[in-house]
């Protein structure tokens, strides 16, 4: 296994520093929109031979250059390891597209697989050096469909979701008024005055005067030496005699 893995490192590093140098002789006479052949090839012949050592790596492989101290490795055999049981078994790598843009040379490997193809993209810098390496699976029609309409069904089903908690979130509160009505006190219930009995009007009481009247009007007749016949009593009145 040490000697596999020492073997494929060596190939990469080999490549990689003869396309280096190559292009780094050669940058200087390549235009913006157009790459020099020489760079072309050399570049191309390197992305496609790491593309040749990646895809056959086993699982165990893969997890030895997972543990790399090289960011440019560990990124590609991560992407790599993300796709590989998408796409199946190895059937042919195609030929390099490379395009120039902002000082970087963008490298596509088109690789034909069982399951479905893929693009092994690498991003060179001025110098040649690799920087960054993606693989792009090319999924059918059928795939992209279903992925779309999975992504669909997820976020109706979010937003249904989100509108039920809401929904449930507003039915609470008719209860808050009365949570915070129980931490309040119960103020004191005032007390009304007990209402004041209202006396009723004393009734003047009839005073019978006939017996009084009679007994007057025979003193005034003894008084008098006269009958009672010879006068009538009708009203009696009482004097306020003031005292000495």
């Amino acid at each position: 296994m040490k000697q596999i893995l020492k073997r494929v490192s060596s190939v990469c590093a080999a490549v990689v520093c003869a396309v280096s140098l190559t292009v780094s002789g050669a940058v200087t006479a390549a235009a913006d929109s157009e790459i020099d052949e020489t760079v072309k090839t050399q570049l191309a012949e390197t992305a496609e031979g790491l593309t040749e050592v990646i895809i056959p790596l086993s699982d165990e492989d893969i997890t030895k250059y997972m543990e790399s101290a090289d960011d440019f490795t560990v990124q590609a055999i991560t992407s790599w390891n993300s796709s590989k049981e998408e796409v199946g078994e190895l059937k042919e790598i195609g030929k390099s597209e490379i395009e120039f843009e902002d000082d970087q040379y963008a490298v596509t490997v088109p690789v034909d697989f069982e399951k479905t193809d893929a693009d092994f993209v690498y991003i060179f810098n001025g110098e040649g050096m690799p920087m960054s390496m993606a693989v792009e699976v090319k999924y059918p029609m059928s795939v992209t469909l279903q992925r779309a309409g999975l992504n669909t069904l997820m976020g109706i089903g979010t937003v249904f979701i989100m509108l039920v908690f809401l929904s449930f979130i507003i039915s609470l509160f008719k209860f808050i008024p009365g949570m915070l009505d129980g931490k309040k006190k119960e103020a004191p219930v005032p007390v009304s005055p007990a209402p004041v009995p209202v006396q009723a009007p004393a009734v003047e009481e009839e005073v019978d005067d006939t017996e009084l009247i009679a007994v007057i009007a025979a003193a005034i007749a003894a008084s008098e030496g006269t009958s009672t016949d010879g006068f009538v009593v009708r009203s009696i009145r009482k004097i306020n005699r003031k005292k000495w």
